[in-house]
């Protein structure tokens, strides 16, 4: 259930024909969006490797966005604290895969999927 590519490919179509604001004085207003795609990152690395998926997929999905984005140091800082924020949403109420975490990863692939093409095709070219 690998379906990294599409997500992956729209929040690097972002990274690259965005430009990062040379002050923190006016948010992008896509900017919300990508700190809600790094927290459902971190929450589908908890809940992926709960159930079964070996690996850093996800982190590394995660690295892909930041290297996209190139964020300054306070940037950078509130895009992990959101990718751990979703890792710790799930990490704290469970210790093994249930129907539950199921759905959530479901849910989670769904709401990446659609932030990242929601994104890609107000913001980028």
């Amino acid at each position: 259930m690998t379906r990294a590519s599409p997500l992956l490919a729209a929040c690097l179509a972002v990274g690259i024909t965005a430009t990062p604001a040379p002050a923190r004085a006016a948010e992008a207003p896509f900017e919300p969006g990508l700190m809600r795609l790094a927290e459902v990152l971190g929450s589908l690395h908890f809940l992926r490797n709960l159930c079964g998926e070996k690996g850093d997929q996800w982190r590394v999905e995660m690295e892909k966005l930041l290297e996209s984005e190139n964020p300054d140091p306070d940037r950078r800082a509130r895009f992990i604290a959101s990718f751990n924020r979703g890792y710790r949403s799930f990490s704290g109420t469970y210790t093994q895969c249930t129907p539950s975490a199921t759905a959530a990863i479901t849910r989670y692939m769904k709401e990446g999927e659609t932030l990242s093409r929601d994104i890609a095709s107000r913001y980028g070219n």
